[in-house]
């Protein structure tokens, strides 16, 4: 491959995925590497520029985070955002000293020198900042290039290194005119020209699946979402007959999902698919466990363990294809490695054992949804498959709070069921990131004619989003929410009570568990 590249050191900010993102929104490739990589292996990559996240430390603290010097003198561009910018103030001979009175939200900045960075912007504009330290002296060569009324200093810049530094953070949507910030970095500063798309994608990945596997075989798990499908689609673009589907019914899928799954890909594309049952197996051993990680583990460990009994009768296999997706890993581990804390493990990349005899094959490792439904509609897959809302790989065991139990789930399925058939008829389903239900461990107090009951409450949860790396609850009509509750108190024997989730992540996941 020859694409131009631009890595984000990572610091451990929660918004370097946006970095990321934005970056890719100019059609230049983003990569996310720890903040320690060595200069050497910078260097190695041939970026065409290098971003210094924010991070939640502080450079005047002990043992703070710091890059490899080394990456100064390669004569890369360089954009510190938020920490990044203290880092480099730090390093190169500045001063920042830490305040009790820190700036956070959204902010006034008034810019002092409108050339590259600010480059087609307003001489002032709003902005979201999130520190408490502050640089109060330059580091050599370097001028002010924009300021706030609490900070004298909140942009900067040695032009002639080509160093160049901002207080707040371009990324996200709360700062006016951030896209073009980026856009000036990326494409003045570093001369990119912005020529990765959806094709270029598609054929490096063709390329690289043919080199790492040759002519070995990969089995593929496919559930019939937009992940699994889109990179079965792309393996079978590269290996043609040396993919080997697998379906696995774990027990833990909505209503008539295995039926949909086998009618679709199997009777409709004919793919390679080999449909296996083994809920009893899943359910046998996720009895009595109800802590949310260990579910996720236990359902990783038995989905390697069933596919490796099944890719030892495809000879040759010596792959597992995934359809594993960014915010999965992010989520999951801190992003390759960098002090980010984890959120969740995902069954597809943090619950895997260590004696796991198939190598990976994860093409879409480093897309966000959104990217990955662009390649989907490329690659001729039908707008059901594509626009279908993501299911978490664990299934329903992680919408079940508790012990997961064969009633419970047919229970969950009966009103889960319910929520999309109403989302749909309201024209909703596309519009909406994820809706679905979510079985409560606790009892209700009802009444069912001259008796009182305790029966089973529901939570309702209905977010929007982008990429899955933030969400916000949606603001459903009262109609609909009205329908929805009805049909599940009315039609599903066992619930008397329907909560709505108006929670946004963060701080909350999107997911309960």
């Amino acid at each position: 491959m020859n694409r131009q590249t631009i890595l984000i050191l990572d610091f451990g900010s929660q918004y370097t995925q946006l970095i990321a993102r934005r970056v890719r929104e100019n059609r230049v490739f983003s990569r996310i590497i720890p903040y320690n990589t060595p200069a050497k292996e910078i260097a190695a990559m041939m970026p065409k520029g290098l971003i210094l996240s924010g991070g939640p430390a502080s450079v005047v603290a002990k043992k703070s985070p710091l890059p490899d010097a080394g990456i100064f003198k390669l004569g890369i561009p360089i954009l510190g955002v938020c920490y990044g910018m203290q880092a480099i103030a730090e390093m190169l001979g500045g001063k920042v000293k830490h305040t009790k009175g820190r700036e956070y939200g959204k902010i006034e900045l008034f810019i002092d020198d409108n050339r590259d960075l600010f480059s087609q912007v307003p001489g002032n504009f709003t902005c979201w900042a999130s520190h408490g330290d502050y640089i109060t002296k330059l580091p050599a060569g370097f001028s002010v290039y924009a300021h706030t009324l609490n900070a004298p200093i909140a942009a900067m810049a040695n032009k002639k290194r080509k160093i160049f530094a901002v207080q707040f953070h371009p990324e996200v949507t709360h700062t006016e005119r951030g896209n073009q910030i980026l856009s000036n970095f990326v494409f003045k500063i570093c001369g990119c020209i912005g020529r990765w798309t959806v094709e270029s994608f598609i054929k490096d990945s063709v390329e690289i699946i043919t080199k790492s596997v040759g002519r070995d075989k990969v089995v593929m798990g496919l559930s019939g979402g937009v992940d699994s499908s889109v990179a079965a689609l792309l393996i079978h673009k590269a290996l043609r007959n040396n993919l080997k589907c697998i379906f696995i019914d774990n027990g833990l899928l909505r209503k008539n999902e295995a039926e949909q799954v086998k009618k679709i890909f199997h009777g409709m594309y004919h793919l390679n698919l080999h449909c296996v049952d083994r809920s009893k197996r899943f359910l046998v051993r996720l009895k009595g466990v109800v802590d949310p990680e260990e579910k996720r583990k236990i359902i990783g460990d038995e989905f390697v363990k069933v596919f490796e009994e099944e890719a030892k009768k495809v000879k040759g296999s010596k792959f597992l294809g995934q359809g594993t997706l960014y915010p999965d890993v992010i989520e999951s581990i801190s992003p390759s490695g960098a002090p980010s804390r984890r959120i969740k493990s995902h069954h597809n990349v943090g619950g895997l054992p260590a004696h796991m005899k198939l190598k990976l094959v994860e093409p879409l490792r480093e897309l966000f949804k959104d990217e990955v439904r662009q390649i989907g509609r490329k690659l001729g897959l039908p707008d059901e498959v594509i626009n279908r809302q993501p299911f978490p790989g664990p299934g329903l065991a992680v919408r079940i709070i508790g012990d997961v139990t064969p009633e419970r789930l047919d229970l969950l399925r009966e009103v889960d069921a319910r929520v999309i058939e109403e989302i749909t008829k309201a024209g909703l389903y596309e519009q909406v990131w994820q809706s679905f239900a979510v079985l409560l461990p606790i009892k209700s107090v009802g009444i069912m004619g001259d008796e009182r009951t305790y029966e089973n409450v529901a939570a309702l949860r209905c977010v929007t989003s982008l990429d899955g790396m933030t969400a916000d609850w949606v603001k459903l009509p009262y109609e609909v929410l009205e329908r929805i509750s009805n049909r599940i108190i009315n039609e599903v024997k066992g619930v008397n009570r329907v909560v709505y989730d108006i929670s946004s992540k963060p701080p909350a996941t999107i997911e309960w568990e």
